[in-house]
């Protein structure tokens, strides 16, 4: 492969002007991919979320999309990374970001080009991506194009921009033209998203304060990834911050960010559930605000609460036996209440070692009972491998190389970064192994994030607790030597008691339908199917694209998520709104 940085630019610029002079030649275009490459393409051409594998069906729906959206100007950006030589899932390729536009809009894209040894080491491209970042007479305000503020900063008799604040949250005379449900990190991405491009934007939550959804959390809760990784869009962290940012911390951040970014967010209303008119377009909507109930009309809802909804509090007949306080994790605060008391912990994810741990610091006599089998990774280094790109180059730039990798190319990556944590975490796995602990690496060996991304959890960020389980500081019991609990704690199958004041269920969340079914009821949720993790496909289930239910969306995950998906959920709403895509097309219709 070429090592000259000149010979590399050159090679990226020469696929991409063979590309775009290649679009409706099947057999110019034939030539420029592996038999076994990608597409990933962000609603810039096909007005969803896709990964199409394989030259031969990337060509199919090339050709098909291509003619629609008429893509031109593909050129390699001098504002951004320049091409160079990258290993990317254990190959070792050119990667190159460039530009192009439709006619809508205006992209970005990365191509990954690898010599291929059946034709004579030609390079060809191994993956591609076209992501849409802006609509053609609607871009953002920012920087030289902000706005001004003549109006209110100059007429003296009118309204000031405090007057305009109220008037706008108010929400007197009008519906928000886009209801979001949920406070977190993902509904406040997607409102500043919606902003910038002059959506009427309104987010409710039924907490009393904005950011109660962290801080609301265990009393010792840190984020488990880095500061450099969780950026809210338009708005970075201080850089004096914390490498890891205290809830507290980050949910006054999230209260400065409501009112920096001017969201409209309604506190302590409650989102009742709603009906969907087809005919007009919109919704019929039931808010409990503050006690009073209120109808809206939005025309699209975002369904922001995360992947983590409803606990799921499972059956355990004989837990009623049990005389003290049962609580589930969502409910735990501090455990300073129990000093010189006795805690069962039943579940191994996160939240069960960190209350684990969080008790013993308190002064806890603390068992933590394993129900399944739970990967384990140390915080550092080695849960931090999945961001090592964070520390290098733009927040811009990485956020689009993540998104630029396909799904199947992604699981790669994480099979090989948990294999490295593995030898990196060698002494404290095998320390857990020698005490009983059931460890766990994900479906294949892929790791924490794809136990993330397909169920929310199974896996645990060491801080210590680990330490403590292999010391015997904090107890181990596996939950299948349980007999059942009685009223003095869990009767053991070789009659031993486990005694317990308290017992914490840290047994995780119901998947997302269910709040869907509860809130709009059987025939939507059907409609809509499974939410998150991945299904036949390669993209995540009805996540940051249409759904089949008409104007219901939903997006949810990690900060770094919400930042990157918020954009490309937002541009698609402002394309229904302009009529440039139909408002009542099925996601296959736009594809």
């Amino acid at each position: 492969m070429l090592d000259k940085t000149s010979d590399i630019a050159v090679a990226a610029e020469s696929w991409l002007a063979a590309f775009e002079a290649a679009l409706g030649n099947d057999d110019a275009l034939e030539k420029l991919f592996l038999s076994d490459s990608y597409w990933r393409d962000v609603v810039a051409l096909s007005w969803t979320l896709q990964t199409i594998a394989g030259r031969d069906n990337i060509l199919k729906t090339l050709k098909a999309q291509a003619t629609r959206a008429a893509p031109s100007g593909f050129a390699v950006d001098p504002s951004r990374a320049a091409p160079r030589k990258v290993t990317r899932a254990g190959t070792d390729c050119i990667e190159a970001i460039f530009r192009f536009e439709t006619k809508t809009g205006r992209g970005d894209g990365i191509i990954r080009l690898v010599p291929d040894a059946a034709d004579g080491n030609r390079l060809k491209a191994w993956t591609l991506l076209t992501a849409l970042q802006e609509l053609k007479g609607f871009e953002e305000q920012l920087d030289a194009t902000r706005p001004r503020g003549q109006v209110y900063s100059r007429d003296f008799r009118g309204p000031n921009w405090q007057d305009l604040r109220n008037a706008s949250l108010a929400y007197a005379d009008r519906d928000p033209t886009v209801l979001i449900v949920g406070g977190g990190q993902a509904g406040l991405a997607t409102a500043a998203r919606l902003k910038q491009l002059n959506i009427d934007t309104l987010i409710v939550d039924r907490e009393a304060r904005v950011g109660d959804n962290w801080r609301k959390r265990y009393h010792a809760l840190t984020l488990h990834n880095q500061v450099h990784v969780n950026h809210l869009p338009y708005m970075l962290f201080p850089p004096n911050w914390p490498v890891y940012i205290p809830k507290d911390k980050l949910a006054n951040w999230f209260e400065s960010y409501v009112d920096a970014m001017e969201l409209n967010f309604w506190t302590g209303t409650e989102f009742e559930g709603g009906n969907y008119d087809e005919k007009q377009g919109r919704w019929t909507v039931t808010v409990r605000r503050k006690g009073e109930k209120r109808i809206l009309h939005p025309r699209h809802i975002v369904m922001a609460t995360g992947v983590s909804g409803i606990p799921n509090m499972p059956d355990i007949p004989s837990l009623k036996n049990f005389s003290g306080p049962v609580m589930h994790s969502s409910q735990y605060d501090d455990g300073e209440n129990w000093n010189g008391k006795r805690a069962i912990v039943i579940g191994t994810g996160s939240s069960g070692h960190d209350i684990a741990q969080d008790l013993h610091s308190s002064g806890a006599s603390v068992t933590l009972v394993q129900r399944s089998p739970t990967l384990v990774t140390n915080i550092e280094p080695a849960a931090q491998l999945a961001y090592a790109t964070y520390s290098q180059g733009t927040l811009e730039d990485n956020d689009l190389i993540a998104t630029s990798m396909p799904m199947p190319l992604t699981r790669k990556t994480h099979v090989m970064l948990t294999e490295q944590s593995r030898e990196l975490d060698k002494e404290t796995l095998d320390g857990l192994s020698r005490i009983g602990f059931v460890l766990a690496y994900g479906d294949g060996g892929s790791g924490w994030q794809f136990l993330y991304l397909t169920r929310g959890g199974g896996y645990y960020f060491n801080v210590g607790c680990s330490e403590l389980l292999i010391s015997g500081a904090v107890k181990l019991k596996q939950f299948s030597d349980i007999d059942g609990f009685v009223a003095e704690g869990a009767r053991m199958k070789d009659g031993t008691l486990v005694a317990a004041d308290l017992i914490v269920l840290s047994t995780g969340y119901m998947p997302q339908e269910y709040l869907v079914r509860k809130l709009f009821g059987d025939g939507i949720t059907d409609r809509v199917g499974p939410i998150w993790g991945f299904g036949d496909g390669m993209e995540l289930r009805n996540m940051y694209a249409r759904t089949k239910q008409p104007g219901l969306w939903f997006i949810a995950g990690s900060l770094a998520q919400c930042r990157i998906n918020s954009k490309f959920l937002a541009l698609q709403i402002k394309a229904i709104e302009e009529g440039l895509t139909p408002r009542l097309a099925a996601p296959a219709d736009l594809t």
